[in-house]
């Protein structure tokens, strides 16, 4: 059976639960708000609101470098640290701080493989609602390395050819039969689809527990039955990017490919772009 193109960057909640006490190991849930983490998490572990401490609070933007290195000090992470990140919805929060993680050129950070849901179906793994003890560190960021984030221009100069264009969304969210997902705030003035986008939606990497899919299945889904070619750079995109976060981390991390982008911007600022162009069907 093939292996991952880079299995180090997964680890198992047996792994998780053999380590979470170990010095150097530090554990992170990442949740699109702190109501899971705060009603039960692994022990150990530190919690970010994805909404309020990795975005940018005042302009639509990830945290700057100085906000970043504040962040992971003051939760007593440190450079030489190894991070596990796990989260709600399938990981796909903690996807995204992994992308944010690797933006600012933290060496050694891994995902917890099935995510929170797992953990908590697993009936031999703790949870607790202790907060950690925690002694902030100094920490120095690199970067930004913005190669792993695509920009508008780049998604306007990708519909030309020469790269794969990977929507992660639902099928009715490529078709523009709907905008947003049920319930989501987010949302645009237009639906459908970017230009010469292919739609492989997000789930399709997973099994049912939310673990991803053999390294064999991974590359038959993207590459062989959709076309992702290996030979060019991807964008992956989705609504608000934390979706794409999940497939980035397939595309880059688990199949290999070169060099993949993830466009946080996503369908929210593109289906409010004046006259960008848009395909539907």
């Amino acid at each position: 059976m093939a292996r991952y193109a880079n299995p180090e960057v997964l680890v198992e909640t047996d792994w998780v639960l053999a380590n979470m006490n170990k010095p150097g190991i530090k554990l992170v849930e990442i949740d699109v708000d702190t109501k899971a983490y705060d009603a039960g998490h692994i022990p150990g572990g530190v919690g970010f609101n994805w909404q309020t401490q990795l975005q940018d609070q005042v302009r639509r933007d990830i945290i700057s470098k100085e906000a970043f290195e504040k962040l992971i000090g003051g939760a007593g992470i440190s450079n030489s640290d190894t991070v596990i990140l796990y989260g709600d919805n399938n990981n796909w929060f903690a996807a995204y701080g992994f992308w944010l993680f690797k933006i600012y050129g933290h060496k050694e950070v891994r995902l917890m493989n099935g995510g929170r849901v797992k953990w908590l179906n697993e009936k031999d793994k703790p949870l607790t609602t202790d907060l950690p003890k925690i002694t902030p560190v100094k920490y120095t960021a690199a970067g930004p390395n913005l190669d792993l984030r695509a920009m508008l221009p780049q998604v306007f100069e990708a519909q030309r050819g020469g790269w794969n264009l990977v929507d992660v969304r639902s099928p009715d969210e490529f078709t523009g039969k709907v905008i947003a997902p049920p319930g989501m705030s987010e949302t645009a003035q237009r639906g459908g689809h970017i230009p010469g986008a292919r739609s492989v939606p997000w789930s399709t990497a997973v099994n049912q527990d939310g673990t991803f899919k053999s390294a064999e299945e991974l590359q038959n889904i993207y590459i062989q039955q959709k076309g992702v070619d290996p030979k060019k750079d991807t964008i992956a995109y989705c609504r608000i990017g934390e979706r794409s976060s999940h497939t980035w981390f397939v595309l880059k991390y688990l199949i290999g490919l070169n060099n993949v982008k993830n466009y946080d911007g996503s369908w929210t600022e593109y289906g409010n772009v004046v006259a960008a162009p848009i395909e539907k069907a």
